[in-house]
């Protein structure tokens, strides 16, 4: 327990009263070479004097040493006006080192409201993961909110995480909930925040771009820059900044994330970690929690979920959007492809993240850029697919009529997608190969990526493409829709 340092008087309106504030939390503020347990302790000095001069001081007068802790915080100096503080003793408080794995809970937990510091309580995360792996989002949600209190906040994007407030709801604890707004969202996203307010009566806390950023970048680059560049620049305006200033008032956050959404990116994604990219409001590597309670769960069992407890959902996921972000960024997805090719359709499947979550993002998908890709077995092996070299696709696109037609796909073993359209394809290929129409694959990653993005206006694996007979042209294939009817229809137009 902490010793109560003595105030002479605090004077409010005409009365005099005797009040108290943590003399202990003042030393270890003054002494600790802990940058968290300094803030933690001027935390509580400032929370002590505020309850102890109430809201309607007029001025304060105190006894007669000055301890170095008043001057630890400009904000306490400010509040205090001159607050003047006597130790009387330090008691002896153990310094907990903070690294990758063991962290400080709240401020809430370490500090023992009125005018009492408690030791730092130290939570393990490794050991804490081991712990609730198995466990339901349910479960995982209540042990957060336990742990961390008021300095913990659901981060909402208007889409399925909506299940994310209703496992906080059920637990019957206080909870915050955060949204980026954009500026670009639907919207039906805002009609859902509107919604979700009302049925768990409480407020989202809002996060905003910089104007003068966003205004700085569509003066530049124009409003849809995103679809020449890349969508990196305008996220990390309009969603990663504002992210990071929500972030540092929380000691943790939790999100929707589950390891089924991107299995190119988010296949490792634990329930709880240490934020390896984003910081805390204590400031520095480990001074945040990151816990993802769907991360275990897949897509259909958190509707499964929505559903039983009739749980309000964007109006969007009834027209064909799973993955929901901002409106110029986001479309409805046909049957059988998976809910990421919602997003940024035109890029790279392994550029379908925004930035939020770079720290779950696999090593192999962040190396993408350099194609230190892991060898995986290669795709569209029917005797009836020719193989073809970078040669081949020269001829393929010269300057010459072909004699026949060809169907090819340019693809890369490791993307998703090209998984995805193996089985089509193939079959696409023993269908319709024959005298007049060659049908092949051309590996476009790696050293021949820049070939294909220059010759063959690559842009996303795979691409589809089609040389008409005695034609010059090259056709791109425009759909996503890659079954075997949808493909063998394309052909058939131009035959």
């Amino acid at each position: 327990m902490a010793h109560l340092l003595s105030l002479e008087a605090v004077v409010v309106g005409e009365t005099a009263m005797l009040t108290s504030i943590p003399a202990a939390a003042a030393s270890v503020a003054s002494t600790s070479s802990s940058p968290r347990l300094s803030m933690v302790a001027a935390g509580a000095c400032r929370e002590g004097y505020r309850k102890s001069i109430g809201p309607r001081q007029d001025r304060l007068r105190l006894g007669t040493s000055v301890v170095a802790a008043a001057a630890a915080t400009s904000n306490f100096r400010e509040q205090s006006n001159k607050a003047l503080l006597v130790c009387q003793q330090q008691p002896q408080v153990r310094q907990h080192h903070n690294n990758n794995r063991v962290i400080p809970i709240s401020s809430a937990a370490a500090v023992a409201l009125p005018g009492v510091l408690e030791e730092q309580e130290v939570v393990d995360i490794e050991r804490l993961e081991e712990e609730l792996n198995s466990a339901s989002p349910f479960e995982i949600m209540d042990q957060a909110l336990a742990l961390f209190g008021t300095d913990i906040a659901i981060a909402f994007s208007g889409a399925e995480d909506v299940a994310l407030i209703e496992y906080a709801h059920l637990t019957g604890r206080p909870f915050r909930v955060f949204s980026l707004d954009t500026g670009r969202l639907n919207p039906e996203t805002y009609c859902l925040f509107a919604e979700v307010e009302k049925r768990y009566n409480i407020r989202i806390e809002y996060m905003f771009p910089d104007a003068v950023e966003v205004e700085a970048l569509v003066r530049a680059k124009g409003l849809f820059s995103f679809y020449e560049d890349g969508h990196q620049e305008c996220c990390r305006i309009r969603k990663v900044r504002p992210l990071k200033r929500a972030l540092k008032g929380l000691r943790a956050w939790i999100t929707g994330q589950r390891k089924d959404q991107s299995p190119g990116t988010r296949a490792n994604v634990p329930v709880v970690q240490v934020d390896p990219v984003f910081e805390g409001m204590d400031g520095g590597v480990g001074s945040l929690v990151k816990w993802n309670p769907l991360a275990n769960v897949v897509g259909t069992a958190v509707w499964s979920f929505l559903r039983t407890m009739d749980v309000p959902v964007n109006a969007l996921h009834s027209q064909g959007f799973v993955s929901i972000g901002c409106e110029p960024c986001t479309r409805p997805v046909m049957p059988g492809q998976h809910e990421r090719e919602g997003r940024w359709w035109w890029e790279d499947a392994k550029a379908k993240e925004c930035g939020l979550h770079n720290g779950n993002v696999n090593g192999a998908a962040s190396n993408a850029s350099s194609e230190q890709m892991v060898e995986v077995a290669d795709l569209f092996m029917s005797r009836s697919v020719s193989n073809l070299s970078c040669g081949e696709m020269e001829t393929l696109v010269g300057k010459n009529k072909r004699s026949k037609s060809s169907l090819v796909v340019l693809y890369a073993p490791w993307c998703q997608f090209s998984q995805a359209m193996n089985d089509s394809f193939n079959a696409v290929a023993e269908k319709l190969c024959g005298p007049d129409l060659m049908v092949g694959k051309f590996r476009a990653d790696r050293e021949q990526k820049e070939f294909a993005q220059q010759a063959l206006k690559l842009r996303t694996f795979p691409t589809i493409l089609f040389f008409p007979k005695n034609s010059t042209q090259v056709i791109k294939y425009p759909s996503e829709n890659r079954d075997v009817d949808a493909l063998i229809a394309f052909v058939q137009a131009f035959q």
